[in-house]
């Protein structure tokens, strides 16, 4: 028989957004919205408000809880933008889907502290930086200011750069002790809950890397904070089965599983519905007394 806590997620974790305590009681789902016109899967997809509009709808109708906006592409290789440029790109899509949809919880995929300020000015709840707030040093001041929930993400070197050779003596022991070192940081700043984790699945990163992190992932919840998986259609993934991320919707939901059944608090993906079903089979299954 799996214990209530298997059953249930993590109940004992807590997110306070908007004024309101999310429990754990069972994993959420984070649906992605690129505005880039050069990221991996969907780049350029969505080029005007009508397509923005519908996705966004769509996500929300088939279960996702938070809709996480990026608009600069962070896939290996990408090219930089200025601030500049990523504001002018999310700052009218952003009011737009704040309008749109009152009710939604938004997250910004930045890792630049002067656009998530002004993110969180036009409406967005959350920050997702997938440098753990180590690109911009001014970013656990703004979001211990902002006093909204921020997703720590591990990243080695830059999109630039980070898949040229990436290098661990113990992959996981040193996410872990990434993880540590900026919670230290972040609690100087008085930031000492409304925190997630994300190993960084593919940013800098080996395939093997990535499958070491996905069976620990479970050891990352001993740092006491819900733990984010990004697997969606990603190259280890790809790169195993031979395939383009177009085609890999099956190898994505094929991971989700093995990241609930190793403690995932949080899904984020492209295709929502596929993850929310991953969800409720991984409950069931869970929670049979067999």
């Amino acid at each position: 028989m799996h214990s209530k806590k298997d059953i249930n997620g993590s109940p004992d974790l807590q997110l306070t957004v908007r004024g309101k305590n999310f429990r754990f009681d069972e994993p959420l789902v984070m649906g992605i919205l690129n505005l880039t016109p050069d990221s991996f899967f969907d780049g350029g997809k969505y080029r005007n408000k009508k397509e923005i509009i519908a996705q966004v709808e769509m996500m929300l109708v088939e279960g996702a809880s938070i809709i996480d906006i990026g608009a600069v592409s962070t896939r290996p290789g990408a090219r930089e933008i200025t601030e500049k440029e990523e504001w002018q790109r999310l700052e009218t899509t952003l009011k737009m889907i704040a309008a749109q949809f009152p009710d939604a919880i938004i997250s910004i995929d930045t890792y630049r502290s002067g656009v998530a300020e002004k993110a969180v000015h036009e409406g967005a709840h959350i920050i997702n930086d997938i440098s753990g707030g180590t690109f911009d040093k001014l970013m656990p001041a703004i979001i211990s200011r902002l006093k909204i929930p921020f997703v720590m993400m591990h990243i080695q070197g830059t999109p630039q750069n980070m898949q040229f050779n990436p290098r661990y003596e113990n992959v996981v022991e040193e996410v872990k002790a990434f993880f540590i070192g900026q919670l230290n940081i972040f609690s100087s700043f008085g930031i000492l809950e409304n925190i997630i984790l994300d190993p960084g699945f593919g940013f800098g990163k080996t395939v093997e890397h990535n499958y070491q992190l996905l069976r620990s992932l479970r050891s990352m919840k001993d740092l006491g904070y819900p733990v984010m998986a990004g697997l969606s259609r990603k190259s280890m993934i790809n790169k195993v089965l031979e395939i383009k991320p177009q085609d890999a919707l099956n190898g994505t939901t094929a991971l989700n599983v093995i990241a609930l059944l190793n403690g995932a608090d949080i899904l984020r993906v492209h295709d929502v519905k596929e993850a929310k079903e991953a969800i409720r089979l991984v409950k069931i299954y869970q929670s049979s007394d067999i």
